[in-house]
């Protein structure tokens, strides 16, 4: 358990840079590339970008920008997992994936863009979630500073 709490640990470390926060959310329509096109290659490619993302960019240099917080406040809340509000958006979004998924396979652009938009959008309501869940738990006192 100790081993998977430091592994999280040093990933989230990385994962709270900007840069892998907003890449990530911006390769979400990308999921769907490779059930449309039916090709392994591609979700390999995608497997990897998905995989590498956290760790290809480096700690950031302090925690206050929103995405940070943002993925500090996940890591925060999959250590807690309590039930409320972000939980029902967690699942609104897979949900979402699925439609997305589905639609992509029946080659159904229109609902497939639609579907990832929305997932996209409550992605963002969620890490807004996030935010809150980290500032409270972290205090306004606290410095985000690494």
């Amino acid at each position: 358990m100790v081993a998977v709490a430091g592994l999280r640990r040093a990933l989230f470390a990385r994962h709270c840079n900007p840069w892998s926060a907003w890449t990530r959310w911006a390769s979400a329509p990308l999921t769907l590339v490779p059930v449309w096109t039916r090709r392994r290659s591609h979700a390999g490619l995608l497997a990897l970008w998905l995989a590498l993302n956290p760790i290809v960019f480096g700690k950031p240099r302090h925690q206050r920008a929103w995405a940070s917080r943002a993925m500090l406040g996940e890591e925060l809340w999959i250590s807690d997992r309590p039930r409320d509000a972000a939980m029902l958006l967690s699942a609104l979004t897979s949900a979402l994936w699925l439609v997305g998924m589905v639609a992509a396979r029946c080659r159904r652009l229109r609902p497939a863009m639609i579907a990832s938009a929305l997932q996209m959008a409550l992605t963002l309501v969620y890490w807004e979630r996030m935010v809150r869940y980290f500032d409270r738990a972290t205090g306004p006192e606290t410095p985000k500073a690494q």
